[in-house]
């Protein structure tokens, strides 16, 4: 008898839309985000080096008469109507705050929305500190905008995602994983300056794999600590700008700067800026070695970044600083960090493709005695942009809608 494959999620998810609203859908997807390097500069203006991944939120979307989303999350199995002339905050940092976030923003910036049915499902972890909150946010965004026969620049897109999940969910995130996911290209990484959002695009090496590694610890954004890390921030500028009267963020103050005012900000704020600083040159660092292919420096860039952030940013947790020792052992691996905001999540690794299922083994071996069951580890395979996606290209015929 012939195994019947599993369904894609993007097939689950066109189907699940056909059963539940009886109509054929346009299709939308928005990949996942890693950051090779470059944590918590993107909100001081600072620099960052993310790529796109093969690990994607899914939608499906049809217009309506009226002027109501109705949004069903397979993930949550939930349901949420939303009135796009009364759209009020929850406050809970729920999945559904996130869609009414992106559409209030189009809104207030004068995008006149059409009402649609949409089913959202995903392929990212949640919590896992890949972005599934700003894949959510760009896919939504560009979809509703497309329902509505609307166009917008992709920075701006990226921009207004990012607004949502600042000013409506109340997660003061900088502009990385929003950008990166609506205007990245295949096969490569983003140099951003996330104060003039210049970018460069630099092609992701094959000599070396990135590999993720789940924690199995789950951060909540809206309940955590980051934004107290971003406050500290504020808080050491607002510290300093007498000093240093032109001090409009952290981009611009110097190591030496920093060092010469230690006193005068305490240890706890003097950390923060440290980290900061020193990200920034770690990412430019990290430029240069991608261009030249060296993955040992980039290791090395890797292996610090993680230790300013458990050390000076304190955003780390002891189940990560336990992973990132243990790849760190096996042979093969250049480097480990923490990734996305902290408190949990997943760590990445560069690894030397040879070497990969030894690597694969020995975590799964030992991660998994520490953690009490098997931890999800998977190769990121480079994704360009949040994009639509023709049927055709999902199944070979269209699924019949019920009667």
């Amino acid at each position: 008898m012939t195994e019947v494959p599993a369904p894609t999620t993007a097939q689950s998810t066109l189907a699940e839309f056909v059963e539940r609203f009886r109509s054929q859908p346009r299709m939308y997807r928005a990949p996942g985000r890693v950051n090779i390097i470059g944590e918590h500069t993107d909100y001081n203006d600072g620099f960052v080096l993310p790529t796109t991944i093969a690990l994607y939120t899914w939608l499906a979307i049809a217009p309506r008469p009226d002027r109501n989303l109705h949004v069903y999350s397979c993930k949550f199995d939930g349901v949420e109507v939303i009135d796009l002339d009364q759209i009020e905050k929850g406050g809970n940092g729920q999945w559904c705050e996130y869609v009414k976030g992106v559409a209030f923003i189009l809104e207030s910036e004068g995008f006149t929305l059409n009402g649609a049915d949409i089913v959202i499902d995903g392929e990212i972890p949640l919590g896992s500190g890949l972005s599934s909150s700003a894949s959510l946010e760009t896919v939504l965004a560009l979809a509703l905008l497309d329902c509505a026969d609307l166009e917008i620049d992709r920075s701006r897109l990226a921009q207004f995602c990012q607004r949502a999940e600042a000013d409506f969910v109340g997660v003061h995130c900088g502009i990385m994983d929003q950008y990166v996911i609506a205007c990245c290209t295949n096969g490569h990484a983003m140099m951003l300056d996330c104060r003039s959002l210049d970018y460069q695009l630099i092609a992701v090496t094959d000599e070396a794999l990135l590999m993720i590694v789940d924690s199995g610890v789950h951060h909540q954004l809206p309940d955590g600590e980051y934004n107290s890390r971003r406050g500290e921030c504020e808080e050491a500028v607002s510290t300093l700008v007498n000093e240093i009267p032109k001090l409009e963020s952290l981009r611009d103050l110097s190591l030496t700067q920093l060092e010469d005012r230690r006193d005068l900000l305490g240890d706890r704020l003097y950390r923060r800026c440290r980290h900061v600083l020193t990200e920034n040159h770690r990412v430019s660092d990290a430029h240069a070695a991608l261009l030249s292919n060296d993955v040992d420096r980039l290791g090395q860039l890797i292996n610090a970044s993680h230790a300013s952030l458990r050390d000076d940013y304190e955003v780390s947790c002891s189940e990560v600083d336990v992973l990132v020792e243990i790849a760190n052992s096996c042979p093969g691996v250049y480097g480990t960090r923490m990734l996305g905001a902290g408190f949990g999540g997943c760590a990445l690794s560069l690894v030397a493709p040879a070497y990969l299922d030894p690597i694969v083994d020995k975590i799964s071996s030992e991660y998994g005695k520490f953690l009490g069951r098997q931890p999800w580890i998977h190769v990121a395979a480079p994704s360009g942009a949040v994009q639509a996606v023709p049927l055709t290209e999902l199944v070979d015929h269209q699924p019949e809608i019920p009667i």
